[in-house]
Parts: C-alpha cells; structure tokens; sequence
C-alpha cells in the first residue's frame, strides 16, 4: 500500500513517515499544497493523509484537485481546526475521515486500516491461486494451508504480482507501487527481496520458480490454476 504525507510541521511528518513506514506503508512526504499535487500526478496513492493549514496552497484547495483527478484514493484530513463548518467542507469535497490534531498515532492508524479495508467490500479478502492463500487482511500468505512466514516488503511484492499474474510487472512498475521515491530503482534492493521471496516460496511448496523473470521486461508471477 501506498500513502501520501502531506504536513507543513517537520517534525510531525517526520515522526509519521518514520511510524507509517514501520508498518509496512511505502511513503511519500509533502510539506506544501503544490509538492503534494506534483506527487499526485506522478503516483497513484492508496490513501493520502492531508493537513489543512498549508504553505502555498492550503489542504481544502488540494482536496478539491485531488477529487477531480481521482474519486477512488482515500483521504483523512488532519488538521488543528476544530470548528464544525471546517470539518463539514472537508467531508463536502470528497474527505473520507477528519482527525483533529493532536491525535494519537494508534488511531491515525486504526483510521488508516478502516479506510483501506473498505477495498474489501468489492474486493476479496483472499487472493487464491491454485493452493496458494493471501490473506489481505491479515497480511499473511500460506501454502495448502501451511503459513509461509514473508517480511512485509516480501508480501507486499508477492501481492501485487499475484494480483497482475497475467502481466509481466516492469521493475520500474515494482518500485512505484512498492517502495517510495526515495528508493534507488538502481541498487540491488528488489533483486535481494525477489530471491529471498523466490527461495521462501520455494521451501514452502517444493516447487520450482513461481515468480519468473522475464529478461529485459521484468517479472511475472507463474499461476498454478489450469495446470
């Protein structure tokens, strides 16, 4: 999953990014209106957590471009304003929740797990694959019901290749959806989580290479259905 940080207060975004992070979120920080939009029209974010009172061009006028652009991404304002009529404009321009500050961290995070379980209501809990079971809610994977114990970067890549099993996903496409932009698309970060993931997948099944490389294109995850 794929957050967007937008917050003017260094520290605050610091101390989000750093605990979003932890929690297995590929991050984005923004510390103005206009950064966060240029973000936005790079990337497709999951969820965007939005303050209000920002430089250059506050969170209300960010909202509303966000909403034109897309319907679908999750939003939580969060903001020092307790008045009723700003939270009221907020879910008015296409808010999903408002968090007034200061909050703790463990309800941003609860808020942010409510809002992307939503997913779930046209979307499945469990992605199958012959006897292979990702459990989305859970962020856990197992094999003819065996666990197989994956880091959260391993899940994260092992989900969105099964997901899209009848594509070859580019590594560009990988770091977009999966890491941050701080990434280095250019080091061997992917290559190590892909042979770590390879070789659990692997000791779990007993069979060969499910995640396949495709030179020059990328990977492709090798479906078991139909054989």
């Amino acid at each position: 999953m794929r957050l967007l940080i937008v917050e003017d207060e260094y520290n605050l975004l610091e101390a989000l990014v750093r605990g979003l992070k932890r929690e297995g979120y590929a991050i984005d920080a923004a510390s103005d209106g206009e950064e966060a939009l240029a973000f936005a029209e790079i990337n497709e974010y999951d969820l965007v957590v939005l303050d209000i009172n920002l430089p250059e061009l506050n969170g209300f006028s960010v909202l509303e471009t966000l909403r034109k652009q897309n319907q679908e991404t999750r939003v939580i304002i969060v903001s020092a304003n307790r008045t009723i009529e700003d939270r009221v404009r907020g879910l008015d321009l296409g808010a999903n929740d408002y968090l007034i500050k200061p909050f703790d961290f463990s309800e941003l995070k609860a808020r942010i797990r409510a809002l992307l379980r939503r997913d779930f209501v046209s979307k499945p809990n469990l992605i199958r694959d012959s006897e292979l079971e990702i459990d989305l809610s859970l962020k856990q994977v197992s094999y003819m019901g065996h666990p197989v114990v994956l880091t959260l970067k391993e899940y994260a890549i092992l989900k969105y290749l099964v997901e899209n099993k009848n594509r070859v996903i580019s590594a560009d496409e990988l770091y977009q959806r999966i890491w941050n932009d701080d990434a280095n698309p250019f080091t061997d970060v992917m290559r190590v989580h892909i042979y770590s993931l390879r070789k659990k997948l692997k000791m779990a099944t007993g069979k060969g290479e499910m995640i396949k490389t495709v030179k020059g294109a990328g990977y492709l995850f090798v479906s078991e259905e139909g054989h």
